[in-house]
């Protein structure tokens, strides 16, 4: 059943940054790769992320990390802003693709799945939009999938990359649950202030905020909002309300609030993670990034884990002689460190409401260390 070499096709459900670099890295490889996204154009949603050490690591392995380089904002230190506006500390980030390169690079998520999309396509991917997945079966050394077109494909691999709400990680009879964590974060995309040329993250005294830069002109704005219940508000009380939301904050937090108002561009999402137990396979399906392992946003890191599973997982099943043997050294590769990263995360995420801003920044810088260590 396992045995794939003459038959190297792969069909990834979900056209982002797990998908699109794992499409890239498996062609690279050899495979034949398909991918299904259930949106039906190629433009994505989303205003910004942070691509750290590892990530921008695992890229260089791809060939890709001058392109986010050029094209984001790099920064190599965190500041650590006290709840009376004063600098607590700056932490400087271990420079992972040289000394002379940025530590980590912010990045608009739109550029980031432009230059990955590309790459993917460069490298002979086919990107079929509008379609997903309704059932899997595996059948002999192959899986048939059936698609929402009512077509069908068989492959020697399925990938899950769709996301923390993942529907090819219930077709492959996975089981998680999601957890929230009482905290919802605001988003704004704004103009980059003059001294935002690296991440700022600011103590307060009910919520926590930041500022991201992404280029020479844009970076935005986050707000982790604690002790709230999951909710939608309406669109138009999102800007006004994040405005009151960051209008206690003092020193260089102050110049946000007016920030937000003049952009208007805001989006508010509830701290949701998971992390997947046991095998992230059954047969010759396996779930990648958010599918697996989904932490809160407080480690900014998210985006690496996703890349470094795409590669790491072309990088086993090119060691291994079987899909099968392949997928499972791809799991034993990643889990202890997406795990201790998911729960690092809920860590912070918990000190954040007890107002424990110096514990969590700690917690976080060695985090960021042990993500540095190699996958």
């Amino acid at each position: 059943m396992d045995n794939y070499r003459g038959v190297r096709t792969a069909l990834i459900v979900g056209a982002g940054v797990a998908g699109l670099t794992a499409a890239t890295a498996l062609a690279r490889e050899g495979w034949q790769v398909e991918i299904v996204e259930v949106s039906p154009s190629r433009a994505t949603s989303g205003w910004g992320l942070c691509l750290t050490g590892p990530s921008l690591r695992a890229l260089a392995q791809l060939g890709l990390a001058e392109a986010c380089l050029a094209e984001g904002h790099g920064m190599s230190e965190i500041t650590h802003v006290d709840v009376d506006g004063e600098t607590a500390d700056r932490v400087p980030l271990r420079r992972l693709i040289g000394a002379r390169r940025p530590a980590m690079v912010g990045i608009a998520r739109p550029v980031l799945h432009r230059i990955l999309h590309t790459e993917a396509e460069r490298c002979g991917v086919v990107v079929h939009h509008g379609l997903t997945v309704t059932a899997v079966d595996q059948e002999a050394e192959l899986v048939r999938v059936l698609l929402s077109d009512e077509t069908e494909r068989q492959a020697a691999l399925v990938v899950g990359a769709d996301g923390i709400r993942s529907s090819a990680r219930g077709l492959l009879g996975l089981r998680t649950s999601l957890d929230y964590h009482g905290q919802m974060v605001w988003r704004a995309l704004v103009r980059r202030p003059s001294w935002g040329t690296g991440i700022h993250h600011f103590a307060g005294k009910a919520h926590t905020a930041g500022l991201v830069p992404l280029s020479a002109s844009q970076a935005y704005v986050f707000l982790t909002e604690n002790g709230v219940e999951q909710g939608i508000l309406p669109d138009a009380e999102l800007v006004p309300r994040l405005a009151r939301l960051l209008d206690p904050f003092p020193g260089r937090a102050a110049e946000l609030a007016p920030l937000v108002s003049a952009s208007g561009s805001v989006v508010r999402r509830p701290v949701r993670t998971h992390f997947l137990q046991g095998d992230w396979n059954r047969g010759s399906g396996v779930v990648i990034g958010d599918a697996a392992h989904a932490p809160a946003p407080q480690m900014a890191s998210g985006a690496a884990l996703a890349i470094e599973d795409g590669l790491v997982l072309a990088q086993e099943l090119g060691r291994h002689e079987s899909v099968g043997t392949g997928l499972k050294a791809f799991v034993r590769r990643r889990t202890q460190q997406c795990r201790t990263l998911v729960e690092t995360s809920v860590a912070i995420a918990g000190l954040e409401q007890v107002q424990r801003h110096s514990e969590a920044h700690r917690l976080a810088d060695a985090c960021h260390r042990l993500m540095a260590e190699p996958a």
